[in-house]
């Protein structure tokens, strides 16, 4: 036995001495080290030299069939490999990886995520992700921080991955720009702490409000997290992100701020300080994981501010290390200039809400991080914002508009709270009118862009975001959207943002009714929703309809649908199609976010080019993914613009229309194969329970050629029927049955061509790209397309749509037109629309028979006064007509009438 012992002792030894001889590797231009595997020091007896398949010249190192992996264990003995480095100077380094991964044949779904171990001298190991199914082979392992003098480079390999070699970069951070270097905020943070949500002068307000019987449970949830002893060892090895710790932590510091209990302040710090320094968020670059490590950051930075005065100035200086070391991990990088604060992952919290808490929270040590973040919301941001926000509604859509805009609403506060001023112009506060408008009566709301809250099984529910309306009611004292907030839940899980600046006095109202049937948008984002009623709930008899078009786009989670239409009656009716499952991909970009998937108008020109890797030329709109950064940019370049909105109006009551008009110039939204299109919008609500309300349509297009096809396409769920040329569409709730009846005027039967294409037909035609497995409504659609059957440059539409109850017939509709007008009667009312795209400068005369008396509607009059008179001389009145509005609207009873100018 003792023989035995001493050659394996002998053995051990001399590999330890052999492994010991490290070599040192060579940098090339001080800036990049390539680390074969071999020019490393191999531990025999766990890997082994092989030589990669086809490229018998490059070495792989890998674990010995026999070996057994060791990345999780807390040991670091005895690394698999190591390498001898000395960086040429003191800094952050980024360290990548190439491997190659062995019987990717063998799995059936993607491959697991590898984890490779990784430590420089004796600093603490790290784990860090080197094959995954978003990439087999190439891995930036992330930042590292190197002496300057001789370090080891250790590494634990996993099994299932060869290493090829280590490439090691000098780390270079985002440049700042010129403009940012030596720019002096207007604003800063006062004197003192706190300053993050509260103030000194504040302070009383938010602890009077604690004991008010609305924030009552809010505290409670408060208190008890507070008080409870949260137990937190660091253990030897890194930890990922504890969302529970955090929240307890939040909890104690607010705690302390409110009540001055230092014993539970100091669990906050303690607790804080022992995280972070173990919290290692690796290279896990999937999953959004930065809104993580903001999350972090943002709660170290409320302890850092809150718990100030119980801080030594060492726990300060640690706080403030972490606190930068976590900043350089976000995905805008710091200095935070990789990403635009405007649009994108950048306009979420990475600035709004966690850097500015940083930032602000450690001014008086370190004044440049509140320097780089005041300057990308207080110069960049808000001018933007006051531009876009013109028209009150969010152009990244209902899901992304909210999310994004919940997240600028707490840059909005913190500089609120913090110096008493409001930086965002006020048009902000008008931004909660969206959501309601938006909002359909089986809960769900009008379809725009990008979508997360759709229904997975086709079952309606009340979509939320409860905390963007809190951030808005509480900031513009607005009691109809505190009661949304209410009807949406409120926020259980976030106690400390409700308590901080919930205003109890504030009382909900949850009567919609004080707000118009009809809002127009503006023409930044040019759009109208027009509805008969405010009654919520799945036996609703209202109808919401919307268009859209005009303005200008703005890119990301933005669709190419102007002009689109959407109609709610009893569950959709006309609708978007799509659904939103993974961002870029060939189905998002060729359907999802096309025109295809939106009920507009199509004109296809073969040799079209489709940017931005898009597969599929659905003959809609341009594809924009591109987004402005300033007002100049937008209005300047054509690139985005979306139309100009013509008219738009609604009347004669304001808060119960009887009609509301919209037209656009949609020519601007279509590549140069449109030369010139508008399309008319006008919705009637007629006040009947069969029948609630009709919307007639007009569309003048006049294509660059002749031979690009034309589609007039309208969307739906369930598959349409066309019965004696006309198109029958349906859906329902709650058992009662809803019909839209789609009669196309003109062109007439003969002179078109109809096709009805399910999804699949729709794929089937256009390739896989265009559908997606699933068994939500929005998947599996149908599309309605009309065509003329003739080949010519120019073509009009004449449209009505008639939403019926289960039983109900449409009404008859007469039409003719005649010098450029379209004249319409359908049941009480007369409609004079323009057939053309311009607007109607001279004399027309109306006919109206019958009996009773009628409603009259005239649109696209030029601005300026108009005489109405009857032809007996009984009936003579001036109306001034307003520019972008366009019309006139009246009683009448039957005879001639003569609609003049006024000739100055």
């Amino acid at each position: 036995m003792f023989p035995k012992l001493i050659i394996l002792s002998f053995f051990i030894l001399y590999n330890l001495n052999a492994f010991a001889q490290e070599r040192l590797a060579t940098w090339s231009d001080n800036t990049t080290c390539n680390l074969n595997v071999d020019v490393g020091n191999m531990n025999e007896m766990s890997s082994e030299i092989i030589y990669e398949k086809g490229s018998p010249k490059i070495k792989l190192l890998r674990l010995r069939d026999s070996s057994a992996e060791r990345v999780d264990e807390v040991d670091t003995d005895r690394p698999d490999i190591f390498f001898g480095i000395k960086a040429p100077l003191r800094g952050e380094y980024v360290f990548e990886t190439t491997v190659v991964r062995e019987n990717l044949d063998s799995f059936t779904g993607n491959p697991p995520t590898l984890f490779a171990k990784i430590q420089v001298d004796n600093q603490r190991p790290t784990r860090r992700i080197v094959s995954d199914a978003r990439n087999y082979y190439h891995h930036d392992l992330g930042k590292f921080h190197l002496s300057g003098e001789k370090q080891q480079l250790k590494i634990w390999l996993p099994k299932g991955v060869c290493l090829e070699k280590v490439v090691i970069k000098k780390y270079v951070p985002p440049i700042v720009p010129a403009d940012v270097k030596n720019y002096t905020p207007s604003i800063t943070p006062p004197e003192g702490h706190p300053r993050l949500w509260v103030t000194p002068q504040t302070l009383p307000l938010i602890k009077k409000r604690l004991e008010h019987a609305e924030n009552a449970e809010a505290w409670q949830k408060i208190e008890k997290v507070a008080r409870h002893t949260f137990h937190f060892v660091p253990p030897r090895h890194e930890i990922l992100h504890y969302p529970e710790l955090e929240e307890a932590v939040q909890a104690k510091a607010f705690f302390y701020l409110v009540l001055n209990d230092s014993v539970i302040g100091r669990e906050a710090v303690r607790l804080t300080l022992d995280y972070l320094s173990v919290l290692e968020f690796g290279n896990i670059r999937f999953g959004d994981i930065t809104r993580n490590i903001g999350s972090t950051i943002y709660t170290a930075s409320l302890v850092y501010d809150w718990c100030y005065a119980i801080l030594s100035e060492a726990e300060r200086h640690v706080l403030y290390s972490h606190l930068m070391r976590l900043a350089g991990e976000m995905e805008i990088g710091w200095p935070p200039f990789k990403a635009s604060v405007i649009n994108g992952h950048g306009n979420e919290a990475q600035v709004n809400r966690d850097l500015l808490a940083m930032s602000i929270a450690v001014y008086d040590e370190d004044p440049v991080p509140y320097r780089y973040t005041s300057y990308q919301v207080l110069e960049q941001l808000v001018p933007m914002r006051k531009f876009e926000y013109q028209s009150p509604r969010h152009n990244q859509g209902v899901d992304y508009g909210a999310y994004r805009l919940g997240w600028e609403m707490h840059a909005a506060w913190l500089f609120y709270r913090m110096t008493g001023r409001r930086v965002f112009d006020n048009s902000i506060t008008d931004l909660s009118k969206y959501w309601l408008y938006m909002r359909l009566p089986d809960g769900e709301m009008l379809r725009d862009g990008d979508m997360f809250s759709v229904s997975r099984n086709g079952n309606p529910y009340y979509w939320k975001h409860p905390e963007t309306m809190l951030l808005l009611y509480s900031y513009a004292n607005d009691p109809l959207t505190k009661a949304e907030f209410y009807r949406q839940g409120g926020i259980p899980d976030n106690p400390l943002l409700f308590l901080l600046i919930n205003d109890p006095n504030l009382e909900a109202n949850p009567d919609r009714s004080s707000l118009p049937l009809t809002i127009d948008f503006g023409s930044v984002l040019g759009s109208m929703v027009a509805r008969t009623g405010w009654d919520m709930g799945m036996n609703s008899n209202d109808v919401v309809a919307e268009i859209k078009g005009g303005g200008y786009h703005f890119g990301n989670h933005q669709h190419s649908d102007a002009g689109a239409i959407q109609i709610y009656y009893k569950g959709l009716q006309v609708c978007d199609l799509g659904l939103y499952s993974y961002y870029g991909s060939s189905y998002d970009f060729s359907f999802n976010k096309r025109s295809i998937a939106h009920s507009m108008m199509l004109v296809k020109d073969p040799d079209e080019e489709i940017l931005f890797n898009a597969k599929f030329n659905d003959g809609g709109t341009r594809f924009n993914q591109r987004f402005p950064l300033t007002p100049q940019e937008v209005k300047s370049d054509p690139w985005f613009n979306n139309g100009e909105v013509l008219s738009a109006d609604f009347g004669p009551s304001k808060q119960k229309p009887l009609y509301s008009f919209f037209k656009v110039d949609l020519t601007k939204a279509y590549s140069e194969k449109m030369s010139r299109y508008t399309r008319s919008f006008c919705f009637l609500n007629l006040n009947r329970d069969d029948i609630p309300a009709a919307i007639i349509l007009a569309d003048d297009v006049l294509a660059a050629k002749s031979g690009f096809k034309k589609e007039w396409q309208i969307n739906t769920l369930t598959k349409p029927t066309n019965v004696d040329s006309c198109i029958i569409l349906q859906n329902s709730r709650n058992g009662s049955e809803g019909k839209t009846y789609v009669q196309m005027l003109q062109p007439e039967p003969a002179k078109r061509q109809t096709q009805i294409l399910g999804s699949a037909d729709l794929g089937k035609l256009y390739g896989p790209q265009v559908t997606v497995s699933s068994n939500i409504p929005e998947a599996n659609g149908y599309h309605v397309l009309i065509s003329p059957t003739k080949k010519s440059r120019h073509n009009k539409f004449l449209t009505i749509f008639q939403m019926t109850s289960e039983d109900a017939k449409p009404l008859p509709v007469r039409h003719y037109e005649k010098e450029g007008e379209y004249f319409i009667y359908m049941a009480d009312y007369v409609i004079c629309m323009s057939s053309t795209t311009g607007k109607n400068q001279d004399s027309f005369s109306l006919s109206i028979s019958g009996n009773n008396k009628w409603k009259v509607l005239l649109t696209d009059l030029s601005p300026g006064e108009w005489t109405v008179s009857s032809s007996d001389k009984k009936v003579e009145f001036n109306r001034k007509v307003s520019a972008n509005q366009n019309t006139i609207f009246f009683e009448a009873s039957p005879g001639e009438y003569q609609i003049c100018p006024v000739r100055d």
